[in-house]
């Protein structure tokens, strides 16, 4: 079994995470979010996913996709984190209905 951690691989794995966030947020309100917790949670795993496997690619590949708000990335995940009571909502929401599928967009070019 071939288990290389490398680039490629945590690139993968958050396009795999943006999609299934894509997906899944595809027909829910804000409202839906809100009384949804296991759908509001699981949003939230892969959003701190992301980061994580975010910070593992190398500083070559970061530059070369500078495109990507990667310290954003890094700021979304240390707010949910260490602020989970305390996050907004609303932004949630709004990352996930408009910067996810725009960050899946430039991932994926």
């Amino acid at each position: 079994m071939d288990n290389v951690k490398n680039d490629n691989y945590y690139i993968q794995k958050i396009k795999k995470d943006l999609a299934f966030m894509v997906i899944h947020m595809r027909d829910v309100d804000l409202e839906e979010l809100n009384i949804n917790e296991i759908l509001l949670d699981s949003m939230l795993f892969r959003m701190i996913q992301i980061s994580e496997n975010a910070k593992r690619l190398s500083d070559e590949y970061k530059q070369a996709h500078g495109n990507v708000p990667w310290n954003a990335l890094y700021g979304l995940r240390n707010r949910i984190v260490h602020d989970y009571g305390n996050v907004d909502l609303n932004i949630v929401y709004e990352t996930l209905k408009k910067d996810i599928p725009e960050l899946l967009d430039m991932i994926s070019e």
